[in-house]
């Protein structure tokens, strides 16, 4: 009888350790899911921003408005016409920084 008794204490101790390594496995689970999904909204987040940001820039009409400066630009960089913006007072100033040379 002290021999079942002893193996039904042998396998109490068992159970409980069992019971023990399986909380924690659980608990480990639990913090794996709870850092998979804080990693997958921050994903979410950065692809809403990114989205945003990239339609602001489709509404700006950048390349539009590139493709219009496009023309006066082409001209000063090949030699044929003056700076294209604020191009008066460059000419202003450096004339009246020769001017004052002479």
């Amino acid at each position: 009888m002290t021999s079942l008794f002893t193996q039904e204490v042998h396998l109490s101790k068992r159970h409980e350790e069992i019971v023990s390594q399986r909380l924690m496995l659980l608990q480990k689970m639990k913090n794996n899911f709870g850092d998979h999904n804080t990693e997958r909204a921050c994903l979410l987040q950065a692809t809403e921003i990114a989205s945003k940001r990239n339609l602001s820039l489709l509404q700006t009409r950048y390349w539009a408005s590139v493709e219009e400066h496009v023309p006066k630009w082409e001209q000063f960089l090949l030699g044929r016409a003056p700076y294209p913006i604020g191009g008066e007072n460059q000419n202003e100033t450096g004339n009246t920084v020769q001017n004052e040379m002479k």
